[in-house]
């Protein structure tokens, strides 16, 4: 693995070490080299406002990983609205074991998460499209165990941005904040019409209160689902 040396590095393992010790040497490794890239990237183009060592490896790395043990082995799942790799990047790092499939839709994004594929030797796929437009394509649709998403929209939305991405008996995993209770019960129609029913995992980190979302999917998602681009964010289910 060709590795930039940043003054940081020493700073990221050991943060690494203090906050991921399940972390191995290589994947050590790799999440520092994924590190490097992504502030470095971010000099020319806006991938994180988060720069800072501790908060890149507790915020972003640390954070992707917490719902690692509720993503089944060997699953195939998709990042949607991935942005800068995350959380599928450090996930597919810790869980080599799953498939990963990281959905944007802004190409100079799928051209960084290109190069961090191939510096990190992840094996992972990377999508250029709209959430809406990789929900109905038949390539993509119901073909997936797990959704991601974090820091994307409102629950409402996002149900409808992921939930057609998955196969029946899976599941969306949805990164939100604190008040996570009260968009679930604004959204009990939307994962009504969207065939899933859906819980709350809390965590208490480092950096404040996380929950989680998750959406088991019952049935197929109607062919109603998802509408067309912009439709879920102006008008929520």
């Amino acid at each position: 693995m060709k590795k930039q040396v940043m003054p940081e590095s020493g700073r990221v393992r050991e943060l690494i070490k203090k906050h991921i010790p399940q972390a191995d040497e290589i994947q050590t490794d790799k999440l520092i080299l994924y590190y490097e890239m992504l502030i470095e990237r971010n000099n020319v183009m806006n991938l994180t406002a988060i720069t800072d060592p501790e908060g890149v490896v507790l915020r972003h790395f640390a954070d992707s990983i917490l719902p690692m043990e509720h993503i089944p082995k060997g699953a195939s799942v998709i990042d949607v609205g991935t942005g800068a790799g995350l959380p599928g990047v450090p996930l597919r790092i810790m869980r080599p074991d799953i498939s990963l499939t990281l959905l944007d839709s802004l190409n100079k994004r799928i051209a960084f998460l290109n190069d961090v594929n191939s510096a990190l030797g992840l094996g992972a796929v990377a999508v250029h499209a709209r959430a809406e437009d990789g929900g109905r394509g038949i390539s993509l649709r119901e073909r997936f165990d797990i959704a991601l998403s974090r820091a994307v929209a409102e629950l409402r939305v996002v149900a409808e941005w992921t939930l057609p991405f998955v196969k029946v008996g899976g599941a969306s995993v949805m990164y939100k904040g604190p008040g996570a209770a009260e968009e679930l019960e604004n959204a009990r129609n939307a994962f009504k019409l969207l065939n899933a029913e859906a819980s709350i995992l809390k965590y208490q980190t480092h950096w404040g209160e996380r929950d989680f979302v998750i959406a088991k999917k019952t049935a197929k998602t109607p062919g109603a689902f998802p509408r067309r681009a912009g439709a879920a964010a102006k008008e929520p289910l």
